[in-house]
């Protein structure tokens, strides 16, 4: 398994499960099936509802004898109503009865959105809290806490842009080591991808094979013509190839499925590479275009829209 390595040298593998949209019953399956092919990295959160069955999924793993909690890389995230450093290590807390286990290996701030106690999903501007009252840097400390009583290895962000990571990076004890962002040859992020690895920190892409949370949009990554050109010439299937592509950028990447055949196709991926010419043919291909847009986060008169979130 090809890795990433922290600054501890610690190593994440580069490919990874996710659960996000992963129905817990369905969930409980997909996490052991991974196991048992192979997979040592499942991406979590608090907000997919199903952290529960995850943790069953892995204890079950582990009482099989399939792995050790040592073999596993274990991410989860932050939920937006539990920003704020005091609220921090009690949410935490619940990820980890959730999951069944006594340490994260990576815990990120899911988004740069905080959100009044108790909310899921904010319907009115009231349900919002602007990072103003609230922002990352009171967060950072609850995640440095958390780092420092060893609940967490690793500690990190997901969604945030070059401003919000300069923010936090200013007032860090422990500085960040992880952004997980949507990437994929649609969009690329160059220039997050060169900030992160000038500051030392790794980034992780999901939607990495596009998504159809936009279900109108015209755009399906997996039909475009490049990459399945590239998929009959070189033997892959289309999802190996933007797979292959985020991979060779040095970027770790958590397809999210369900279904055991693209489980085991999806690790595959790991067996092919990319030519140069591969790699230039893609890279052009990039629209800038977001799947995952952050539009949910925009209420009539509400502190957050989507360009503040990925532009400000």
């Amino acid at each position: 398994m090809t890795t990433l390595k922290f600054r501890n040298n610690d190593e994440m593998p580069i490919l990874g499960l996710g659960t996000f949209r992963s129905e817990p019953n369905e969930v409980y399956n997909a996490v052991l099936s991974a196991i048992k092919i192979g997979y040592r990295h499942i991406d979590c959160a608090a907000a997919y509802g199903n952290e529960k069955e995850v943790g069953n999924a892995i204890a079950e793993a582990i009482k099989q004898g399939l792995v050790t909690r040592n073999d596993l890389w274990v991410t989860s995230k932050l939920w937006n109503a539990s920003h704020g450093k005091e609220n921090v290590i009690p949410a935490l807390k619940q990820t980890l009865e959730d999951l069944q286990l006594e340490y994260l290996d990576l815990y990120l701030i899911h988004w740069p959105v905080a959100l009044k106690k108790g909310t899921e999903m904010p319907e009115k501007a009231s349900d919002f809290i602007p990072l103003s009252e609230v922002p990352l840097t009171n967060t950072w400390k609850g995640m440095e806490a958390a780092l420092e009583q060893g609940l967490a290895k690793h500690i990190g962000v997901s969604n945030c842009n070059e401003n919000q990571l300069k923010e936090i990076l200013a007032t860090a004890v422990h500085q960040p080591e992880m952004n997980q962002v949507e990437m994929h040859p649609f969009l690329q992020q160059e220039a997050l991808q060169s900030f992160c690895v000038k500051n030392d920190m790794l980034l992780t892409a999901y939607a990495p094979l596009g998504s159809l949370v936009d279900e109108n949009s015209t755009l399906r990554l997996l039909e475009n013509d490049t990459i399945k050109n590239i998929a009959k010439a070189r033997r892959m299937s289309p999802a190996q190839v933007a797979l292959a592509y985020t991979i060779q950028r040095g970027i770790a990447v958590i397809p999210k499925s369900i279904n055991e055949a693209r489980l085991l196709q999806n690790l595959e991926t790991l067996n092919h590479t990319l030519t140069g010419e591969d790699m230039a043919l893609l890279k052009d291909l990039d629209k800038a275009h977001r799947f995952i847009d952050g539009k949910f986060w925009e209420v009539e008169n509400g502190p957050y829209t989507a360009d503040s979130i990925w532009n400000a």
